[in-house]
């Protein structure tokens, strides 16, 4: 069973930065297998993908972030540097792991079976 765990949320004024991590624990082979996403879901909307990374490093974004958001990992950990934040990307950002045999990085809730806890991001205008 993969857990997931979430760090880095805090409060910013807007045009300001966070770095969000992920570190995975309990899979019993290579990290190199997974692909990675992460998420975000505001009061009253539904949970959006944000940035996801392929197995080979290959990423994706959604196009609110893009410019402003990078996605990476190392080994077991994953991150998400975001710059230039604005009162819009306030959310609970959740980090998201799936074990893939693709290079296809993907940004749908469903194709993501393991899940952390979230990492609340406050920006202020």
């Amino acid at each position: 069973q993969v857990q997931l765990v979430e760090s880095g949320g805090g409060s910013v004024q807007a045009g300001g930065s966070l770095r969000l991590s992920c570190q995975a624990f309990g899979y019993s082979i290579s990290w190199w297998y997974m692909g990675w996403g992460w998420f975000r879901q505001a009061p009253g909307k539904e949970r959006e993908g944000v940035a996801a990374i392929s197995r080979d490093g290959t990423t994706t974004y959604a196009d609110s972030v893009k410019g402003r958001f990078t996605v990476s990992k190392n080994g077991n950990t994953l991150y998400l540097q975001m710059n230039s934040l604005k009162p819009d990307d306030n959310a609970m950002y959740y980090c998201a792991a799936v074990i893939s045999d693709t290079s296809r990085p993907v940004l749908t809730v469903q194709s993501y079976p393991y899940w952390g806890q979230g990492t609340q991001v406050t920006v202020s205008s």
